[in-house]
């Protein structure tokens, strides 16, 4: 065999070798604890997924799964994952509005879907599409991966009944973070609240009634303290995602980038089919355990969405004034939840 001879055949032998192993080792961090289906969808979806995809490439997954405040509390994820102390977690945009306010846009946006699949869809779109949806993340030293977090359509759970909006006049109404603004217009007294407390809060009169979602009020028994469960349409909305240190991440070789895309895109799948099953579920058994549920009419949503402040506006124009594009990221979801069939009952980037 001839020296170039010899030559071909090496190069074709090392073309042909496999690539290297290696051993993939990550933290996850979530501030909630597993019981959560936001936290459950990482050793039931993300994890299986990644471990069968980094395996078909040869390679290994070592994963330290760090949940319930252990290295990460409730709203401090994305510092943790900034910080590199782990290398995926759960950014809760409802807990950091300050650093992930264009995320918040669907909570400026009520009575808009109670679709939680459409709202997951758009969001996630438009998190893959416009930068500048994601340049909030990258400001953060972090990158979105997805499996957004969308929460099942808003009820209105009171201890007494309601029948029109004037039913809420002067009644003092729990409601987290920037939903309080969903109060405005109605006559009800908003107080900023939590899951953690309503129950007791509510029991002992401290509340009239809470804005919450029926895959937390079952759960949390609130049907037991405020019986009278109104359906009005306030809408599903997002609240977090799945996401990773951006310096760790661009370490990565673009096949196994790939494989946690796939992992994040089987997280969502499992987490919305989910939470599809237990909203239904959830809503039966609250009826079954004594629970009055009624939707309201027409004339009632109206007059809801009529009276509400246009807080969509303001938190729009604050953000401009900060270089966030606030108003751009508005007009953007609101075009693409009506080009997908949503039927908003205030068009709240066009006043």
């Amino acid at each position: 065999m001839n020296h170039l001879t010899k030559a071909a055949f090496g190069l074709a032998l090392m073309s042909s070798a496999p690539a290297m192993a290696d051993d993939y080792s990550i933290t996850i961090a979530a501030g909630h604890p597993p019981v959560f289906r936001w936290v459950k969808q990482f050793p039931e979806a993300f994890i299986p997924t990644l471990t069968s995809k980094l395996e078909a490439l040869g390679h290994t997954l070592s994963v330290s799964e760090q949940y319930g405040g252990s290295i990460a509390g409730v709203g401090e994820e994305l510092e943790t994952v900034e910080a590199g102390l782990a290398e995926v977690g759960t950014c809760s945009s409802l807990f950091d509005p300050a650093k992930l306010a264009v995320q918040n846009v669907t909570y400026y946006t009520p009575l808009v879907s109670d679709d939680v699949r459409l709202v997951t869809q758009v969001i996630h779109d438009l998190h893959m599409t416009d930068p500048r949806m994601t340049q909030a993340y990258t400001d953060n030293n972090v990158v979105y991966l997805g499996s957004p977090t969308a929460l099942d359509d808003y009820l209105l759970m009171t201890t007494f009944p309601v029948d029109s909006v004037d039913d809420l006049e002067g009644r003092k109404i729990a409601a987290p973070g920037p939903a309080i603004n969903w109060l405005s217009g109605t006559g009800a007294v908003g107080v900023q609240g939590n899951l953690t407390t309503y129950y007791n809060e509510l029991q002992t009169g401290v509340y009239d009634g809470v804005v919450v979602f029926a895959s937390a009020a079952f759960p949390g028994k609130l049907y037991e303290v405020a019986p009278h469960v109104t359906q009005v349409g306030l809408g599903a909305q997002f609240a977090g995602s799945v996401c990773a240190n951006l310096d760790w991440w661009e370490s990565l070789p673009e096949d196994v980038q790939s494989a946690f895309r796939a992992a994040a895109d089987a997280a969502e799948s499992w987490y919305l089919g989910d939470l599809e099953g237990f909203v239904a579920m959830a809503m039966d058994k609250m009826r079954e355990g004594g629970a009055t549920i009624t939707t309201a009419n027409d004339e009632m949503r109206q007059a809801w969405a009529d009276g509400m402040d246009n807080s969509a506006a303001t938190w729009a124009a604050d953000l401009d004034a900060q270089g966030k594009h606030g108003t751009a990221i508005l007009s953007l979801y609101m075009e693409r939840m009506r080009a997908a069939g949503a039927t908003p009952l205030r068009n709240w980037d066009q006043e």
